[in-house]
């Protein structure tokens, strides 16, 4: 599902941060739970990335789908290394701000409208925790087997996600548990993005330990080729066909 302006929070908030105007991000949980986040994060440059981000860039190759592109951090600095990117991104406003930062090639479409249609890729960039737009296991392996049909017999997918049970957060343990009881993940999220007075929609989001995450390429054609770093919270996999 696409995003319009009335409820694109996520994208007028890279809008404005865009055109020099401070802004944060505000996500907020179904349990109510609020975080803010720093909207610079999304524009920094190679060199401020985290090392476990520009280590993983070591392995893109041939034909890029960055899937959730945002304003384009990670699919600006792979087209300047000459690679032949394809962004994509739910946001409307996001997209058109990636497309002002330079990026050639940019399109309004969420995870779940790829399709072969696309053409042929090498790589599939999921980025920022974008693991965690594959919302649940049953939306994750139907497209996982997509994501097979739609890339090249070497391709790779490049997906960065964050091991959730580091935490001792009374709050986050609380809805861990919850979750559990309900037969979801632990950190299978239900969130939404605000800003000023935009409010988008509640969609699910998941974090996964590197356990979850091999269990939810099972039976896909998918496998971990390796963890970048093998150890910590924050980290990305390297995942290629099996």
């Amino acid at each position: 599902m696409t995003m319009t302006n009335n409820d694109d929070a996520y994208g007028r908030m890279m809008w404005d941060f865009h055109r020099g105007i401070p802004s944060e991000e505000i996500v907020e949980r179904e349990d109510g739970y609020i975080t803010a986040g720093i909207s610079s994060t999304y524009f920094d440059p190679h060199r401020d990335w985290p090392p476990h981000q520009r280590e993983s860039m070591n392995y893109v190759r041939g034909r890029v789908l960055d899937i959730g592109c945002g304003p384009g951090r990670h699919a600006l600095y792979l087209q300047e290394e000459g690679f032949d990117v394809l962004g994509i991104d739910s946001s409307p406003l996001a997209i058109k701000v990636a497309q002002e930062r330079g990026l050639k090639k940019a399109r309004i479409l969420s995870v779940t409208q790829i399709s072969s249609r696309l053409g042929q890729f090498d790589t599939l960039l999921m980025m920022g925790s974008n693991f965690g737009l594959f919302g649940n296991l049953k939306r994750a392996r139907w497209l996982l087997r997509k994501m097979r049909n739609m890339t090249s017999a070497d391709a790779r997918i490049i997906a960065e996600s964050a091991d959730p049970y580091s935490t001792t957060r009374k709050a986050h343990l609380d809805y861990h548990k919850l979750n559990r009881e309900r037969g979801k993940f632990s950190c299978q999220l239900k969130i939404r993005i605000r800003y000023e007075h935009y409010i988008g929609t509640w969609f699910e989001y998941l974090k996964v330990s590197r356990k979850e995450m091999g269990f939810i390429l099972e039976g896909t054609g998918w496998q971990i080729s390796r963890f970048i770093p093998e150890t910590g919270s924050v980290y990305v996999a390297i995942i290629e066909k099996n």
